[in-house]
């Protein structure tokens, strides 16, 4: 594949997280994505955005907003907090800032309520001695999200996340910190839809694995 391609590709990224993509061109997307490592993780950091960004409603791009609901803030904020820290994430913390100051400016409407999040519980084996866990997962149009609760992690330590789909293929879903005793929370994002998953691993980092959950 000639720059070109990769660059036309890339960025469709934002599109596909958004399925605003044509079936064509969402398969020649996935297709790249198979191959490609490097704009696996790019969509990796942009499907945590798809799922809020799919609540603007273009037919009131010019309407004013009003005050945004109550429930928004809490609900950005946590995500951020839920996130590994590292440089690369501050988009996501600007982002919230838009959505929580720019509303009228980007065509501000989402739900009056929060929205249902339809959680699935999965088992989950520790390999690690002293770990323990418990994931429910969520299926979107865009992939999974996989909502992982545990201790005994190493405090410090940057553990990686991925999932695997019935073919066998390796797909990214995140990164987060170990907290060791104390109770650590996060949100990872895959690109795999959830039918198609079958189980996920928790690796560290010299890529030994120290959770599985079946999906």
């Amino acid at each position: 594949m000639n720059i070109e391609d990769h660059r036309r590709l890339r960025e469709s990224l934002g599109a596909f997280a958004l399925d605003q993509l044509s079936p064509g061109e969402r398969t020649a997307v996935q297709a790249h994505l198979d191959g490609c490592a490097d704009c696996r993780a790019e969509l990796a950091e942009i499907l945590p955005l798809a799922a809020p960004l799919k609540l603007v409603d273009p037919a009131r791009l010019d309407q004013d907003p009003g005050a945004p609901p109550a429930w928004l803030e809490g609900s950005i904020l946590g995500a951020i907090k839920a996130e590994p820290r590292r440089t690369g994430r501050w988009w996501l913390a600007a982002a919230a800032a838009v959505l929580l100051i720019g509303g009228a400016g980007i065509g501000y409407a989402v739900a009056p309520d929060p929205p249902k999040i339809p959680l699935e519980s999965v088992q989950v084996t520790a390999v690690a001695a002293g770990v323990r866990s418990t994931a429910d997962v969520v299926p979107h149009t865009w992939g999974m999200e996989i909502k992982l609760v545990g201790t005994g992690f190493a405090p410090g330590k940057k553990y990686h996340v991925v999932v695997l789909d019935g073919q066998g293929k390796v797909a990214p879903a995140g990164e987060f910190i170990g907290t060791g005793a104390k109770q650590m929370s996060c949100n990872l994002n895959s690109a795999v839809l959830r039918a198609d998953a079958r189980s996920f691993e928790v690796l560290d980092e010299t890529d030994q694995v120290i959770l599985r959950g079946q999906v």
